[in-house]
């Protein structure tokens, strides 16, 4: 008996790679903020994006192998180099919040497309991004209400760089 596979539709296709490129771009932009506030002593705050970046990277594996699986052929892009220098640690944490709105935004297309598509098994698989998404604009917005509570004090920066490496699994440290 011959086995029947469904193979993605080319334009579902595409917009996924290109996902994976957002996904794969997010990974190198944590990167870089990790390194920066790594370089400002912030050892708290560059633990949770090392670990935050790694994440990304998972996201980002999770569509090439969904893609490959459904028979379709996942692109690995090359990425523009992020930037490597921030004003402040909002800026940080403002740049992250930015960018993961366009990261919802982007999953968001992709979904109503699997709707418009009738890929009701791409959409089911996509649910998963949707509701990650709403868990990281919440922690985004979270770390930057702290943030803004801090404000000029260097001790509550220290205590909110402390504290956020402890949102951070021990096994999953870097």
């Amino acid at each position: 008996m011959k086995k029947i596979i469904f193979m993605l539709k080319d334009i579902i296709e595409k917009a996924l790679n290109k996902q994976i490129e957002l996904e794969a771009s997010s990974s190198q932009f944590y990167l870089s903020m990790a390194s920066w506030t790594e370089t400002k002593g912030l050892s708290g705050s560059s633990s949770f994006l090392y670990q935050h970046s790694d994440e990304e990277r998972m996201h980002m594996l999770k569509l090439v192998k969904f893609i490959n699986e459904r028979g379709g052929n996942a692109l690995i892009p090359a990425l523009i180099q992020p930037p490597t220098t921030f004003k402040s640690l909002t800026h940080v944490f403002e740049s992250l919040l930015e960018h993961e709105l366009n990261v919802t935004e982007s999953i968001n297309n992709i979904v109503g497309l699997c709707l418009e598509e009738k890929d009701f098994t791409t959409h089911n698989f996509m649910q998963w991004y949707v509701a990650e998404q709403l868990e990281e604009e919440a922690l985004a917005r979270t770390i930057l209400d702290r943030l803004n509570m801090i404000g000029n004090d260097k001790g509550g920066l220290y205590l909110f760089d402390r504290d956020l490496s402890k949102e951070i699994p021990q096994d999953e440290q870097v």
